[in-house]
């Protein structure tokens, strides 16, 4: 009663009262019962016996307040959208998934006040349904004249007439629960009054109402037995938390546990991650890493600072990146897998369209890095979007949020996810010799906000060769023997064969096992740095910064950001372990990882240089240039109208003890640059 009073007092602010199915269970059970069955009889008595208790003055006010039921027993009602049947129709249910689409909000016709041309005699008809209805005649019982609507016309009064809130939008399966393969199903649903421009495209919700149908209607044949179904929405619960939809049994929770105590617990993963490619171990490592994640955090001045790990692979063709990405897809509990070739910026982060699902109105619908909030987003071929497409991830990688304006739509959707990306060098195999950022056509700024870059290469090794082989035609054998026992009615091959065969490609751990560890580690362990690892990462900072630069302004080897990551891998593998402290081994896996991918894609004559990444030109690269400049300016002075010879600017950088083949690619690098042109074959000239 006190709960009734107090929304009717605050009424219109306050429309709804809330109640958990297990208080309304434990008070009358029978009647919880009545409601899973015929919902529209117990709500709208339910909202009748409340304005019953209510006194008349209240009531004069035109209170009228909504019923919505939340927390419904999930093992009998919460329905899977594809496991939706005819028996549903009509009963209350609990939808969970993901929201896809919102429209916007919009005013309904509840109830029609017109006003008869002829008597001016006004008339009410209710509305139901999105199909608008007129009067038939002017009804002597509301006091018309009785005339027939083909005799005389009616007035829509709006400024009479009730009108309610309505949304709609546009839940999917959650890709977590999905067997591999499977595309996400997906459901129509209404909600209205109060409830209405709660939830975002990206939102993972529990939306629970009564399952309606709607005919189907063609111009040609006319109405069809084919019905369509959507559900009216009663209250909708908002999942805030990670991962509570991977379910964890008491049996699973022991063992997950015991894999934690297990001093082997690191490579065991390790191991467990797409064992069918060959080597990539510290690859595979950085991969494990970033499934666990750091821990993203909430300041007091309301900035955030991001958790989640961002990894780039660039390599040459035929190196398993793609198998990689699509296997961590798969492993991740929230993983979403898109191509760059066919991925636009509206598809990465979100699009307001105009379509049938809005009924002419405009739809918010969320991208790949907004569906995979809370998880892992794998773009492969991320070099084959185009550059304005790629322009959308910045935002998205560092504040963790998508903001849209379009179409007079202006909302902030949040993409806190991981991004694991795979590129190729734009010139086919990657060349060591030459900075990263030179080989893929990726603008430094965007390159920079990953806290790991791998690059993958091919580089023919006898043993390792012999090695790779072996694996891959064990792999291709044991597939053989399996599909061989399973379609041959008198197979020469036995279990035992089979399994020797397949030994190589087995995970130790079963995704489904490692998807549940992986979610409860992100769900429960929030690790602590302890002061070990806080000095082990403070001295290899200060030890990189200082390191001696060729010239007068020595070379940057390592910025904040990347002291940022090295926080973040030493999170993500004390999270690996279960463990809320992180230690000096932590600090230790994530200053090794680190090390191996500077001394890869940012060593500029053996020097550790991040401006390599950071601005594509490193800083012994910056000074030849120069260096450069300098001479073709002294060169081309006097009488010769600002030209020189190329071959005499290469010489003189030669004697200055300059490498011949680097100059020639700097002098190539500047002309592309258009700090200088060629107005002939053979010279130069600056711009």
């Amino acid at each position: 009663m006190s709960k009734i009073f107090e929304t009717a007092d605050a009424f219109p602010d306050k429309k709804s009262i809330e109640i958990e199915y297990w208080d309304l269970d434990s008070f009358d059970s029978e009647f919880a019962e009545y409601l899973l069955i015929k919902p529209n009889n117990s709500l709208y008595n339910s909202e009748k016996a409340i304005l019953n208790l209510l006194p008349a003055d209240i009531v004069d006010r035109g209170v009228q307040l909504h019923v919505r039921v939340s927390k419904l027993p999930s093992e009998t009602v919460k329905i899977g959208i594809r496991d939706l049947r005819a028996e549903h129709l009509g009963k209350f249910i609990a939808i969970d998934g993901l929201v896809r689409k919102t429209t916007e909000v919009r005013p309904m016709l509840r109830e029609a006040v017109f006003q008869c041309q002829r008597c001016y005699g006004i008339l009410k008809v209710p509305q139901e349904g999105v199909a608008f209805k007129e009067p038939l005649d002017c009804s002597k019982e509301q006091g018309g004249c009785g005339r027939a609507a083909t005799s005389t016309a009616f007035k829509l009064l709006t400024e009479k007439s009730q009108f309610i809130d309505t949304q709609k939008l546009e839940i999917q399966e959650s890709p977590e629960g999905l067997r591999a393969g499977a595309q996400p199903e997906r459901l129509s649903m209404y909600v209205e009054d109060d409830i209405v421009g709660q939830i975002a495209p990206g939102d993972r919700i529990v939306i629970n109402g009564i399952l309606r149908s709607q005919q189907r209607y063609n111009r040609v044949r006319g109405k069809s037995t084919l019905f369509d179904i959507f559900l009216e929405g009663n209250s909708i619960e908002l999942r805030e938390k990670e991962f509570e939809d991977v379910k964890i049994d008491d049996k699973e929770m022991k063992e997950i546990k015991k894999l934690a105590k297990n001093p082997n617990v690191y490579d065991t993963i390790i191991e467990s991650i797409a064992p069918s490619i060959y080597g990539m171990i510290v690859e595979k490592e950085a991969l494990a890493l970033q499934l666990f994640s750091g821990v993203r955090k909430h300041m007091p001045d309301n900035t955030k600072i991001r958790g989640d790990i961002h990894i780039l692979l660039v390599g040459d063709p035929g190196t398993a990146k793609s198998q990689l990405l699509e296997y961590i897809s798969h492993l991740s509990p929230r993983g979403i897998y898109a191509s760059g070739k066919s991925t636009t910026a509206a598809g990465l982060t979100a699009a307001a369209v105009r379509d049938e699902f809005g009924e002419g109105r405009w739809t918010l619908e969320a991208g790949a890095l907004v569906l995979a909030d809370g998880g892992i987003a794998c773009i492969d071929e991320i070099d084959k979007m185009s550059s304005q497409d790629r322009s959308a991830l910045h935002e998205a990688m560092e504040q963790q949020e998508i903001h849209v304006a379009k179409a007079g739509i202006t909302a902030s959707l949040k993409s806190r996810c991981a991004l694991l990306a795979a590129a190729n060098p734009k010139y086919g195999r990657f060349d060591e010799y030459q900075p990263i950022s030179g080989q893929i056509d990726m603008a430094p700024a965007l390159l920079s906000r990953f806290d790991v870059i791998f690059p993958v290469k091919d580089k023919p090794d006898e043993a390792t060769d012999k090695s790779m082989a072996e694996h891959i035609l064990l792999s291709h054998l044991g597939g053989e023997i399996k599909e061989h026992r399973s379609e041959s009615e008198d197979s020469q091959f036995s279990e035992a064969d089979e399994k020797t065969a397949l030994k190589a490609v087995i995970p130790i751990l079963e995704p489904e096992f490692l998807r549940k560890y992986i979610a409860h580690a992100r769900r429960k362990i929030y690790p602590v740095m302890t002061p070990d690892a806080i000095q082990d990462i403070t001295d290899f900072y200060v030890q990189l910064r200082r390191q001696e630069g060729s010239g007068d302004t020595p070379a940057v080897a390592i910025t904040p950001r990347q002291l940022e990551a090295l926080v973040r891998i030493s999170e993500a593998s004390a999270r690996m372990r279960l463990s809320e402290k992180i230690t000096s081994e932590d600090s230790e896996r994530a200053i090794k990882i680190t090390q191996y991918y500077l001394k890869r894609v940012a060593s500029d004559s053996g020097i550790i240089d991040i401006d390599m990444i950071a601005t594509g030109v490193g800083h012994s690269q910056r000074g030849r240039i120069i260096q450069l400049m300098d001479i073709i300016r002294d060169l081309s002075t006097g009488d010769k109208g600002g030209i020189t010879d190329e071959e005499e600017v290469i010489e003189n950088a030669e004697a200055k003890g300059l490498d011949r083949d680097q100059v020639v690619g700097d002098i190539e690098k500047l002309l592309r640059d258009g700090r200088i042109f060629k107005p002939s074959e053979k010279k130069l000239k600056l711009v």
